[in-house]
């Protein structure tokens, strides 16, 4: 049964409001099925009616079950998955208005349980010309332009708020970048394709350490993987190459296999993105900033951030970039790069991992 609230005691204005105080026309809409599911904390019943509205494009109704079932975990209900898959659909098929309404900045708990981050799941299906008068100027929209810019899509920076100090549009010397696939059941987080071609190596103790910021900036990129999850992560500076690198990390017999430097950045930015076996997955827009931000560690670049494109881009053709192992099975999330600065006869050997389990 649909229509307007006949009284003051219905509880029905718990959802978003229209920036005046008021609450939004969804939210003011009787919704007795729906009351009775969530009553009755029916999930199963509400995870039916979200398939069915979602089915039918009823987004009002939609954005009445995330509301609503935000609303009863209060009460002890707990509805968080019904609250969480109602606004992880609105996010990857409904309007702009209700898109705007599922980023909206001043709500902290949208999208904490998703499966990814609403930015990134609503820059799939949504261009940032739609979008860009219905969302305030704030982290959540900028990082939407920023996935936008990641699938090909042209985005003005000068209308961005300045949370990522990069620019939108990928340089010349980036690879195209590892993007997550989002369906109404589920998501794929592809990694990129590695090539096998091993060589042994005969890793090599006692090299000189060097400090650099490159160990905190690799904890930084895959931070989730450490504090959420089950992760661990190494790295060494020295002076000489891979060998003197890896050898620094305790490793005696390893093989290496030489990587493009657009292999290496993809692989470096889809650790950045993923949130390994249990951490949240952060986007490839974050993905691609620490990949930035690492870039500029290798190149003891930090004092000088924001660091330019054409900068990090002569630095990159300057590296050489291999992954290596220790001829161990690779389990779970891995990221093993070795890299090597000729000129300067200084080498890095970076190692983080994310068992599965």
């Amino acid at each position: 049964m649909t229509g307007r609230d006949p009284g003051p005691d219905r509880d029905d204005d718990a959802g978003g409001d229209d920036g005046g105080g008021r609450p939004e026309p969804w939210a003011q809409v009787v919704d007795d099925d729906l009351d009775a599911l969530v009553h009755g904390a029916d999930l199963d019943g509400l995870v039916r009616m979200i398939d069915d509205r979602s089915s039918v494009r009823d987004w009002d109704g939609l954005m009445r079950v995330r509301d609503r079932s935000r609303r009863a975990v209060d009460t002890g209900r707990q509805l968080w998955p019904a609250a969480t898959l109602a606004e992880y659909r609105l996010a990857l098929h409904a309007p702009p208005a209700h898109v705007a309404a599922v980023l909206d900045e001043t709500d902290g708990s949208s999208g904490r349980f998703t499966i990814g981050p609403l930015t990134e799941v609503v820059a799939q299906e949504h261009t940032w010309a739609e979008l860009v008068d219905h969302l305030d100027p704030g982290p959540r929209s900028s990082f939407v332009a920023h996935e936008r810019a990641l699938r090909g899509e042209v985005v003005d920076d000068r209308a961005l708020a300045p949370v990522l100090d990069i620019t939108t549009t990928p340089a010349p010397w980036e690879p195209a970048y590892p993007l997550a696939t989002y369906r109404d059941e589920g998501a794929e987080f592809p990694s990129p394709e590695l090539p096998d071609d091993w060589v042994e190596l005969a890793a090599t103790p006692d090299a000189e350490l060097l400090d650099d910021d490159v160990d905190a900036a690799l904890r930084h990129l895959v931070e989730p993987w450490t504090t959420s999850s089950n992760g661990r992560v190494e790295s060494s500076c020295v002076v000489g190459g891979a060998a003197e690198a890896i050898g620094a990390l305790g490793v005696r017999r390893a093989r290496i296999c030489s990587l493009t430097a657009p292999t290496a950045l993809a692989w470096i930015a889809w650790a950045g993105a993923s949130g390994g076996a249990h951490g949240r997955r952060r986007g490839a827009a974050a993905g691609r900033y620490g990949t930035w931000w690492l870039l500029a560690a290798l190149g003891d670049l930090l004092d000088d951030w924001p660091v330019g494109g054409v900068e990090l881009g002569e630095l990159v053709a300057q590296l050489r970039w291999s992954r290596w192992d220790a001829f161990e099975p690779d389990v779970g999330w891995s990221l093993r790069i070795a890299v090597e600065d000729p000129d300067e006869h200084v080498a890095w050997a970076l190692h983080a991992q994310d068992a599965s389990s």
